[in-house]
């Protein structure tokens, strides 16, 4: 065969093949008689029921007058063309098939709006089935297929490092860091209005009108404040071209692709690399120096650096970013350290083991300074610089870390901070201390402080998202004293 198997490609390759015949008039038996088949099969062709072979292309675009490669285009030929093209597609996949109801004829006689309203049933009905489908496995397997991409691309993506060179050239930054006014006229270029409003729904950073080119942000974001990152994180859904989730996979892969294009437009590629080029000579490189250059959050430019530190700089790198109840809320690694994670390779949800710096960071009184750890691994040792980042959800720590190979070009690899895991052996720090445990197993009754967004990746346990040595601990310490 020569095109793939899929439903789109037969179908639309038939739909070409009768646009053809019939804007030359030919009938079935005359297109039939040129290619030595009879009425029936090019009616089966032409329906999208059989794919030829490529003698019998060849014999269909000497018989219409066309090159195969004009045959084998991917745009339907007319609008009503696809309009049955979707429908019919509709109609044999499973979501239909699953109701059990007969497959409706695709014919002329058919309105464009008979087809667009059986195509809209078709399209909520796999909605619903789909948000029903819905399960922990579900977000746990889509969490873990993305890390593995993000993996596999050394988490950098040149098309959307092109894009928003192209957007920032568009409204003229000619480099360096990008003010308010240049993500104003950004928002402008796209055909956007921005509007402050004291009403914006509580579960909302920000909505978007897309039919009148209106992006509504909080009233708490005047131009007195920085808001940069609130407009470009609701403008880059719109220049990637999203659509409504089908899938948890798809909203993982919208929330990745509009923070990478964020991060790109507020630290551009070229002045992004230009400064962490001269920092990595001087050996200084510092995610603060990266952020007060930029002006931007701690964690956009502890996300910028993982995306331009190995494809750029060529140091293998991991990031995280952990609760303060211990379990990570987001991660990335190409550097052989190995995040905690369950049967299907999440790790979203995971508890942290407390003596990495992610979670020890929690402990240090300095908030001000930046705070920097070695840990001595299972699979080596590993430096890494970590914050607090404050959140309604309540205190996070950003961290980014290196191997110890690598860490001769950051600034703070002279620290004397020291820790050692075995996760994930269970004696590491999963399971409470024997005297601890004989002592208030069964008798403690914790409510997890995690987010409840996370609940539903969280492994599961007695109470997920909760660590029972602290637990233990505190009511060892806070327990009356007995006579």
């Amino acid at each position: 065969m020569v095109t793939d198997d899929s439903t789109l490609d037969s179908l639309t390759l038939g739909r070409r093949i009768r646009e053809l015949r019939t804007g030359r008039r030919m009938t079935l038996d005359a297109l039939g008689q040129a290619i030595g088949r009879a009425p029936s099969q090019i009616s089966m062709l032409e329906n999208g029921k059989r794919e030829p072979s490529l003698a019998q292309l060849r014999l269909v675009a000497s018989a219409l007058e066309v090159s195969i490669d004009d045959l084998l285009r991917q745009d339907a030929p007319t609008e009503r063309a696809a309009l049955e093209i979707a429908v019919e597609r509709a109609m044999r996949g499973p979501v239909f098939e699953s109701l059990g109801l007969p497959r409706v004829r695709v014919s002329k006689t058919q309105t464009d709006e008979t087809l667009r309203t059986i195509l809209s049933l078709h399209s909520e009905i796999e909605r619903l089935h789909n948000e029903r489908a819905a399960t922990p496995e579900e977000a746990r397997r889509a969490n873990g297929e993305l890390r593995a991409l993000m993996r596999a691309r050394d988490n950098y993506f040149p098309e959307l490092e092109t894009l928003a060179a192209e957007l920032l050239t568009a409204v003229g930054h000619t480099g360096g860091p990008v003010s308010q006014l240049v993500i104003s006229d950004l928002a402008a270029h796209l055909g956007f209005s921005l509007h402050y409003v004291r009403d914006l729904p509580h579960s909302t950073r920000s909505v978007t009108d897309r039919k009148n080119g209106r992006v509504y942000l909080p009233y708490e974001l005047t131009a007195s404040r920085d808001s940069r990152g609130s407009i470009m994180q609701a403008l880059a859904s719109q220049v990637c071209g999203h659509e409504e989730p089908k899938s948890y996979a798809d909203f993982l892969r919208q929330r990745i692709e509009t923070n990478y294009l964020t991060a790109a437009i507020l630290l551009p590629e070229a002045s992004a690399v230009k400064f962490l080029t001269e920092a990595k000579n001087l050996r200084q490189l510092s995610m603060e120096d990266l952020r007060d250059a930029f002006a931007v959050s701690y964690e956009t430019a502890a996300h910028r650096f993982t995306n331009l530190a190995t494809a750029r700089l060529g140091l293998p790198v991991h990031f995280m970013k952990v609760h303060e109840s211990g379990t990570i809320i987001k991660a990335y690694e190409n550097d052989s350290v190995k995040f905690p994670s369950d049967a299907m390779g999440a790790v979203e949800g995971q508890p942290v083991c407390r003596t990495w710096t992610a979670r020890t960071v929690f402990q240090v009184e300095d908030r001000f300074s930046p705070y920097y750890q070695y840990t001595d691994m299972a699979t080596g040792t590993f430096w890494c610089t970590s914050r607090i980042e404050k959140a309604k959800e309540g205190d996070f720590s950003v961290s980014v870390g290196v191997p110890f190979a690598h860490v001769k070009w950051f600034r703070g690899r002279e620290t004397p901070h020291r820790a050692t895991s075995t996760c994930p052996s269970e004696a590491c720090c999963k399971r409470p201390p024997a005297a601890l445990a004989e002592r208030w197993a069964g008798q403690a009754w914790p409510s997890a402080r995690t987010p409840t967004s996370l609940l539903a990746a969280l492994p599961t346990g007695t109470f997920p998202g909760v660590d029972p040595t602290e637990v233990y601990t505190f009511l060892e310490a806070h327990a009356p004293v007995e006579a």
